[in-house]
C-alpha cells in the first residue's frame, strides 16, 4: 500500500479536528513552536522581556464600521479585531485554534460540531459571554435578508435549505434549517449540518464572523461592545481610529481580559493609503504599516526597520461574468484564458515571491491543492476557437476588464501583460482604470472585473465563497450542480491524501469552465521599525496584537 505524507502543520490541525489540545499535537508533531507553549490559548506564549504600555501607530485605511457581519474589507476588520473576538482563531502558521471556544468535538460524518466556550469571559458591559450570544450571532448571519457573505462559507450554506421560490435574478432564496444551530448549555454551542463540512474552524474566523453582543444594533462604531482587550476610543474615518485597552466594565467592575497578557495600552490607525504607507513609515509617522506594493520594495530595504514577507493565497482574478456577453460563449472564455502565460506574468511582477495560479483559486499552499498539469499558453488554440465564435481579424473581439488597482499598481501591470499577450491571439483589450473605491461599488456587477481576493487557509473556503451557485460573492455567476456537488465531496472528506485526490476534479471543473485568468498568488509584505516585538506576518494581513509589545 502506498504511503502518505501529510505536513508537521496539518497533522497539528488534523489532531485539534480531533479533540487532542494544541500543546499535546505539537508534541505528538515532534515541535514546540511559540503558540503551543501558551496552553490553551490561540496565542503566542506571554514574552518575559516584553516592555508594558504604549502605543502602537499602523499605517492602514480607517475605514467605516458598520455591521461586522456585512464586512468586506480586512482593514474595517483590523480595526474591529481588537474589540469583537472569533470562536476561532488561524494564526500566522496557518493553524486554526480555539478562541473564544475552548475546544470542540466533530461527529464522524463531519455534521455535527459542537463548541464548548470559555467559561469567564466577559463582555465590555460586565455581561458574561454565554451560548445564547453564539446563536444569535449565527441567525443574524443566516438571515437573507442582511446579505451577509458568511451564508457562502459552507458551514453556513449547510445550515440552509431552498424553499423552493427564487429571487428577482432566479438565484434559489433559502431559509434556515430547523435546528441548525442550537445552544445545549450555557457553554456549549451545537452546528448541525445538512452535509459534512471540513472547515467549520476556519470558516469561524473568516471576517465577518466576529461575534456581537446581542444588543447590537449598527453601526457598530455607536455601541462597539466586544469580549477583547480594546475598546473603541475614536473614530475619525478617512483619518484615524484609536484603541484603548479597557480596564473596567460599563457597571463599573474591574476587567480581566480571558486571554492574559496584553501589553500595549493603545493601538492608533492612522489613513494611508497603500501608496503612502512607506513613506509614513520612513518619515517616523507610524511603527508599522499594513502593508507595501512590491514596486516600494527596494525602498523598503533601505530603511531602518524589519521587512515581514508572508506567502499567501491572496491573488488577483481576471475573471468573467459567465451569463454575460461575450463570455457566455465558453469558446470565447476559453481562446482568452489559452492566449495568456500566467506563469509569464508572476515573473514579471513578482520575480522573487509568490506562486503561479492555475485559474481555479487553489493555492499550493493550500493543503488540499492537487497539483493538475502546469498551464501551456496557446495562440493558435486561442484564434482557433475565436475563429469558431465568429471572430477574426476582420472582427477582432474587443473586450474591456475594469481594474480598482484595490491592492496597488501590480493589478494594472498584470493587466497591461495580458493586453498585451492577448494582441498576439488578435484579441482587443481595454483597461479601464478607476479609483479604489469605484471598483468596489461595482466588483460584482461588471462583466469582467480584476478582483482582488484575500487568503483563506483552506481552498475549499475561497471556492465556496466565491464559486458556488448563488452564493453572494459569486461575482462571475458561475452556476454549475456538478462542481458544487464535487465541492461538497472534497469538503466532506476528513484526511488530507484523500481530499487532495477529489480536489482533482473541483478544480479541473472550475478551469475548464475558464471563468477566470489568475496569474499569480501573491506574498504580502509590511515593515515595522526596530522598537517593536511580536508584530504577526499573517497570510490574510489580520491583526491580532495581544502579543505586540513597544520599547
Amino acid at each position: 500500500m502506498e504511503r502518505h505524507e501529510i505536513s508537521r502543520r496539518e497533522f497539528v490541525r488534523i489532531a485539534a479536528l480531533l479533540g487532542v489540545a494544541a500543546p499535546a499535537a505539537y508534541k505528538l508533531a515532534g515541535s514546540t513552536p511559540a503558540f503551543a507553549e501558551a496552553a490553551n490559548s490561540p496565542f503566542p506564549a506571554p514574552d518575559a522581556n516584553a516592555k508594558r504600555g504604549g502605543i502602537l501607530r499602523v499605517a492602514m485605511q480607517v475605514q467605516k464600521m458598520e455591521d461586522p457581519a456585512t464586512y468586506a474589507w480586512a482593514e474595517m476588520s483590523n480595526q474591529t479585531r481588537h474589540i469583537l473576538e472569533y470562536l476561532a482563531m488561524t494564526g500566522p502558521d496557518n493553524v486554526t485554534r480555539p478562541m473564544l471556544a475552548e475546544s470542540w468535538e466533530v461527529s464522524e460524518d463531519l455534521k455535527t460540531w459542537t463548541f464548548n466556550l470559555r467559561r469567564g469571559v466577559k463582555w465590555h458591559n460586565g455581561d458574561a459571554f454565554v451560548a445564547d450570544h453564539v446563536v444569535f450571532n449565527v441567525k443574524r448571519w443566516l438571515d437573507p435578508q442582511l446579505g451577509s457573505a458568511n451564508i457562502g462559507l459552507s458551514t453556513f450554506a449547510a445550515m440552509l435549505e431552498e424553499t423552493g421560490e427564487k429571487d428577482g435574478e432566479g438565484n434559489p432564496i433559502k431559509r434556515t434549517i430547523e435546528g441548525a444551530v442550537e445552544a445545549v448549555d450555557s457553554h456549549t454551542v451545537r452546528f448541525n449540518l445538512s452535509r459534512p463540512v471540513l472547515s467549520v474552524p476556519e470558516d469561524l474566523y473568516n471576517y465577518p464572523t466576529a461575534i456581537a453582543h446581542p444588543s447590537f444594533t449598527a453601526p457598530l462604531s455607536d455601541n462597539a461592545i466586544g469580549t477583547g482587550p480594546f475598546a473603541l476610543a475614536e473614530l475619525k474615518v478617512g483619518d484615524k481610529c484609536v484603541l484603548k485597552r479597557v480596564t473596567k466594565t460599563a457597571d463599573g467592575q474591574d476587567f480581566e481580559y480571558w486571554g492574559g497578557d496584553v501589553y500595549l495600552d493603545e493601538i492608533h490607525y492612522y489613513n494611508f493609503d497603500e501608496d503612502n504607507q512607506l513613506t509614513a513609515f520612513a518619515g517616523g509617522d507610524v511603527d508599522a504599516i499594513y502593508e507595501f506594493a512590491v514596486e516600494q520594495i527596494e525602498l523598503a530595504k533601505a530603511l531602518p526597520g524589519t521587512i515581514i514577507a508572508a506567502r499567501t493565497a491572496q491573488t488577483l482574478c481576471c475573471r468573467f461574468q459567465v451569463n454575460q456577453p461575450p463570455f457566455d460563449d465558453l469558446r470565447v472564455r476559453q481562446a482568452l484564458v489559452k492566449s495568456v502565460d500566467n506563469a509569464a506574468i508572476k515573473e514579471l511582477v513578482y520575480p522573487e515571491d509568490g506562486d503561479v495560479a492555475e485559474n481555479h483559486h487553489v493555492a499550493p499552499i493550500h493543503p488540499e491543492y492537487f497539483a493538475l498539469p502546469p498551464l501551456r499558453r496557446d495562440v493558435e488554440g486561442a484564434k482557433a476557437l475565436l475563429k469558431e465564435a465568429g471572430y477574426d481579424e476582420s472582427n477582432p473581439l474587443k473586450i474591456t476588464i475594469d481594474v480598482g488597482n484595490t491592492d496597488g499598481p501590480w493589478h494594472q501591470t498584470v493587466c497591461e501583460a495580458i493586453r498585451d499577450q492577448m494582441k498576439d491571439a488578435g484579441i482587443e483589450l481595454s483597461i479601464n482604470v478607476m479609483p479604489p473605491s469605484k471598483y468596489w461599488e461595482i466588483w460584482d456587477k461588471t462583466a469582467c472585473g480584476a478582483t482582488a481576493w484575500t487568503h483563506r487557509p483552506l481552498g475549499t473556503m475561497a471556492l465556496s465563497l466565491g464559486y458556488r451557485t448563488g452564493v453572494p460573492w459569486n461575482e462571475t455567476n458561475f452556476a454549475s450542480a456538478e462542481f458544487d456537488a464535487a465541492l461538497d465531496d472534497a469538503e466532506a472528506t476528513f484526511e488530507v491524501e484523500p481530499r487532495r485526490a477529489k480536489m482533482e476534479t473541483v478544480q479541473r471543473l472550475l478551469q475548464d469552465q475558464a471563468v477566470m485568468i489568475q496569474p499569480v498568488y501573491r506574498p504580502v509584505y509590511t515593515i515595522v521599525k526596530d522598537r517593536v516585538t511580536g508584530y504577526p506576518a499573517h497570510p490574510t494581513q489580520y491583526h491580532q496584537f495581544n502579543r505586540v509589545w513597544v520599547a
